[in-house]
């Protein structure tokens, strides 16, 4: 295979159109197809990039005229197209989150386990492009290669995903249960529940507050504060919201043998302490009262990458595909999706109920916990408007 030939589902969203831009730009994708519901909407997005529109899914999945399918609607519907496409033999790129429950997300792992047992290359990725951010692989390979030592602590408080009431107008289906399944933790922080879970592994226990519709007119969380609880002991918190600016983006991860500091946004330096003694060998040993051990302070300046991060993960994945390559070569594994989710959801469902919740959730409980809310939602969204064309650009926080 020279040329892997793309679908894109959803291709008239705003999403999608931040994707189409840079297709051109990768080297092996020949872009075939585009899919939406609305053939209103689809027609002059099929016209721009000279392709065949769609306004079937999966029959666009099944046709045998792609290879590859970027799954970019509306959350609910993406664990679907992914099973559609593992049974077309088709290599998915879904957009985040790969599910809007734990529950579902594991079931589409499976599905997908099971179609490699007929067709051993497919391939199936997730859109954590904030993995590709130079700024987070220092900080992924520092907790990686042993420089931090065992965690003992992890702080994050991301509040620059900021939101007017306009964004959340925009759509129909946004900041709703029925439509969107979640608010903050669903839609833009899918991105740090993953990096968080990359850089440190899952908690096995949170305790969260949660806020809906605290600064906005929605029915869904915009303001979260969770304190996390992991296996070996380590402590952490957890703070996010759409409605405060200036924003704030602080990540501290404290090991036993190094501090790390990210206090910015793309291409700031990473400040990185490392101790000269283990911490918890010095408090041990030493005979001083107030003393502490010698650390070694050090700003990492993270290289500069070219193309965007969505771009990033695209190439990876048509490069893989191309390579025969498999899952250990994608940047972003589908598979790994379900471990920031899972954590998100044990978020929300702590903070609805106001009590900790373990993880592995009781997914089934999740599950049932978002059907009543989504049954006994007497929530009116305010009519959809168009508000124009957005600069994506600005939506995407480090």
């Amino acid at each position: 295979m020279k040329q892997v030939r793309f679908g894109v589902v959803g291709a008239a969203g705003s999403m999608a159109g931040a994707h189409q831009g840079y297709f051109e730009k990768i080297d092996g994708l020949e872009y075939v197809a585009a899919c939406d519901i609305s053939e209103d909407v689809l027609k002059p997005v099929a016209e721009k990039y000279g392709v065949k529109a769609w306004t079937d899914p999966e029959a666009m999945i099944k046709s045998g005229e792609i290879d590859a399918v970027l799954i970019a609607c509306p959350h609910y519907d993406h664990p679907r197209y992914c099973r559609a496409a593992f049974d077309a033999g088709v290599h998915v790129l879904c957009e985040k989150p790969v599910a809007v429950t734990a529950l579902e997300a594991a079931a589409t792992d499976a599905h997908y386990e099971n179609a490699k047992k007929t067709n051993g290359n497919l391939l199936y990725a997730a859109m954590f492009n904030q993995r590709t951010n130079p700024a987070w692989k220092v900080i992924k390979r520092l907790c990686s290669d042993g420089s931090v030592g065992e965690l003992m602590r992890v702080s994050w408080t991301i509040s620059s995903w900021f939101r007017s009431q306009t964004y959340y107008n925009s759509g129909g289906w946004r900041a709703t249960w029925a439509g969107e399944g979640g608010g903050v933790l669903l839609n833009q922080c899918p991105h740090n529940l993953d990096l968080l879970c990359w850089f440190v592994g899952s908690p096995s226990r949170v305790t969260a507050n949660v806020s809906l519709g605290k600064y906005h007119d929605i029915e869904v969380e915009d303001d979260v504060t969770a304190i996390l609880e992991f296996p070996n002991g380590a402590t952490g918190t957890f703070v996010t919201t759409t409605g405060q600016a200036p924003g704030i983006n602080r990540l501290e991860i404290v090991g036993t043998d190094g501090t790390i500091i990210s206090d910015g946004h793309r291409g700031e330096a990473v400040t990185f302490y490392r101790a000269g003694q283990s911490v918890p060998e010095f408090c041990a040993t030493t005979s001083q009262r107030f003393g502490e051990p010698a650390f070694e302070e050090s700003q990492i300046k993270p290289a500069k990458e070219q193309g965007s991060e969505h771009e990033r993960i695209t190439r990876n994945f048509v490069e893989t595909i191309l390579a025969g390559g498999g899952q250990d070569d994608l940047i972003a594994p589908g598979t790994e999706g379900i471990k920031g989710l899972e954590l998100g959801n044990a978020m929300l469902m702590s903070g609805l109920t106001q009590t900790p919740v373990d993880i592995p959730t009781d997914r089934q409980a999740y599950a049932e916990l978002l059907d009543d809310l989504k049954n006994k939602s007497t929530f009116k969204k305010p009519e959809a408007k168009d508000a124009g064309a957005a600069d994506m650009a600005g939506s995407f926080s480090s």
